[in-house]
């Protein structure tokens, strides 16, 4: 399969539009904010190709562009065509299964990221010119674009969480932007998602995940 891509520029194309940017830019932006979500390399990557992916992932490179984005790659990186051939040598499982289920977007995966007891399920889509949406995160029905810095937070639907969230963004001077939560019943696990105006939050992540009832806590930006 890395035959079929001898440069970036075969796969991307020198100006990112039409198909091309959907196909690839668009789906290695999906793989890499998924990969910020995981946090870690995974052992195993299941992907489920929808209605437009589904019937031309392997012609466009989407295959390639989403594992390179997994890896970690910019939609522009000259090692993306190399992406599946390097995921092997990292002893990481790739599978695509295309299905003919309907999704909401015509662009769309959903990526399942194993690696020991850690599991991660995220439904994305390519919306066009190399932006993409985030709508689905282990259950959860989000809205994220990705367009701003955003931080990603799982935790316990338990009194405070929110405060405790937002003081520590207060304390650390980062004002927020958006903030969507969302549980899936009363006391179980539930999800934050915020947008800020600030690119540089390492010290307040690391404050979050001090926090008991937070289970993970990641920051990604465009």
């Amino acid at each position: 399969m890395g035959d079929r891509y001898h440069s970036v520029f075969d796969i991307i194309g020198p100006i990112m539009v039409g198909p091309s940017s959907s196909h690839t830019a668009g789906a290695a932006r999906i793989g890499k904010v998924v990969r910020k979500i995981f946090g870690t390399l995974p052992e195993k990557v299941t992907i489920y190709l929808y209605e437009s992916f589904a019937k031309t992932y392997q012609g466009h490179g989407t295959d390639i562009a989403l594992i390179g984005g997994l890896l970690d790659d910019e939609p522009d990186d000259p090692r993306l065509p190399q992406s599946l051939e390097r995921a092997k040598a990292l002893g990481i499982d790739v599978q695509f299964i295309p299905t003919d289920e309907v999704a909401e977007h015509p662009n769309s995966a959903k990526i399942v990221l194993e690696k020991g007891q850690q599991k991660l399920e995220v439904l994305g889509c390519s919306i066009g010119g190399g932006n993409i949406q985030i709508s689905e995160v282990n259950g959860f029905k989000i809205k994220m674009q990705a367009n701003q810095p955003t931080i990603l937070i799982v935790h316990q639907d338990l009194h405070g969480a929110i405060a405790k969230v937002a003081t520590v963004l207060a304390e650390q001077g980062i004002n927020i932007a958006t903030m969507m939560v969302s549980r899936k019943a009363k006391g179980d696990e539930a999800i934050m998602v915020i947008e800020v105006d600030e690119k540089e939050i390492d010290a307040s992540i690391e404050k979050m995940l001090e926090i008991p009832m937070i289970h993970q806590a990641s920051f990604f930006q465009s």
